[in-house]
This record gives structure tokens, sequence and C-alpha cells, in this order.
């Protein structure tokens, strides 16, 4: 396996996983308030003097692309930007959803409910969720069907989903299943599961060994919305619905 440092600051989590050579990974894993951006540094530092091993002999760092808080999806990346370059190391981008759904993959409900077809939606603020369907296949890591969409949680598809997870079921509750004809019970749900830098390793390994690495001036945030913040009126009027 390769030598894999994975980072993820895209939600109120502060994540940093470090693998090398297939020995379990060291993690560093907080929720944090804002203060992502002074302790990721000392983590990374910290993991890589526990493995002894210094950032220009790994083979790649991967980091959560997004979507998710502007803000700490842009410290992610402009972390790795400058120390995949001074390591001249390549980059691995993972989807913040994707990698929600390789450490579902892995949970002991999910497996033990068999679903096939099974969606990732999250709290994306400003009344909306970013969500995403998912397939069960034999290859270790859940296969996207689709895009990334942004809507309202209300027009979350939920038809054929057999298994739904993620912060949107906390934040919306009732509001996802409205246009849902069958509800869900609650062996098919897990509102608990986050982005970790575990699922954003797993997504990293699975695309190490197809070469999807690239070259670190290519990597960018993926963004879903274009507007981030809304206007003092639109918070009033939306406080009033």
């Amino acid at each position: 396996m390769a030598r894999i440092l994975a980072i993820d600051t895209s939600s109120a989590w502060c994540s940093v996983a470090l693998s090398l050579d297939g020995t379990p990974p060291l993690v560093r894993h907080q929720q944090v308030s804002a203060g992502a951006s002074q302790l990721l540094l000392p983590w990374i530092d910290e993991l890589l003097g526990q493995a002894s091993t210094k950032l220009n002999q790994l083979d790649a760092i991967a980091v959560g692309t997004g979507p998710g808080a502007f803000t700490g999806v842009r410290l992610g990346i402009a972390v790795v930007q400058g120390l995949a370059s001074a390591a001249k190391l390549p980059v691995l981008p993972v989807v913040s959803l994707d990698a929600i759904a390789a450490q579902l993959f892995q949970t002991p409900d999910f497996i033990a409910s068999g679903a096939n077809v099974f969606a990732i939606a999250i709290d994306a603020r400003m009344g909306e969720s970013y969500w995403a369907h998912y397939e069960n296949t034999a290859l270790g890591l859940p296969k996207r069907v689709d895009g990334i969409e942004l809507s309202a949680p209300e027009l979350v598809d939920l038809t054929g989903v057999e298994y739904l997870a993620g912060s949107a079921i906390s934040e919306f509750g009732k509001r996802l299943f409205a246009n849902q004809a069958i509800p869900l019970d609650q062996h098919q749900i897990n509102a608990d599961i986050g982005i970790h830098a575990l699922g954003i390793l797993s997504c990293a390994n699975a695309m190490w060994s197809q070469g999807l690495q690239q070259d670190v001036h290519l990597l960018e945030p993926l963004y879903i919305r274009n507007k981030v913040a809304l206007t003092t009126l639109e918070r009033t009027q939306s406080n009033h619905v």
C-alpha cells in the first residue's frame, strides 16, 4: 500500500490520518469551532514524528476538496498546496461525500442492512443539503452513480434508496422524507456519521491504485454553490417562512 497523508478541514472537524505501508493509520480527529488552522500543521508534524518519517518520504497527500464549509475547504487546499509543493509530492483530491460513503461502507450497521443503493446527504447551510446516490459494489468501496446535488431537503431524491446517512438527517428531520412514499426505518439511517480523514484515506488508496494522483498545481476546491452566505434581508425573510 502507498504511504499517504490524508487531511480534511471541510467540516466542523479537523482530521488528519497517516498510513504507511499497510500499517494501522495514525489519526488525529477533533471537533473545532474555528481552530483548525492552529491544529493542522502541528498534528501533521506529530504524526510524521510518531511514524519516524518525513513528508518527502511519502507517496502522496490526500485532501477533502468539498463540498463543505467554504473557509475550511480553502484551508485544507492551501495547506496541501504548500506541503505538496515543498515536498514535490502528487495529490489525491477526494470529494467529501465520497469519503463519508467510504466510512459508512465499513460500519457494522450498514453492512447488516444489506443495502445496495444508498444516499449521503449533508447539511449545506442556508436551508439546503448536498447529496448524492451510491451503489454497493464488490470493489471494496461504494460507487457514486451521479453528480453531487444541492437542493432544499424536500427535493433530495430518495427513490429506490435503501439506506440514508449524513448530517442532513439531524438538521432537517422529516423535511428530508416529505416526498418519500415509504419512509426508511431506524435501521436504514445513520445521522451521526460525518467526514473523517480515514474516509479520505480509503478513497485515496483506491485512487492511488488506479493511478489517479495528480500534480498539485491542478488541485482546486469543489464548489457546488456559487453563493456562500445569505444577506441580512434574506436571513430575515428565511426566519419568517
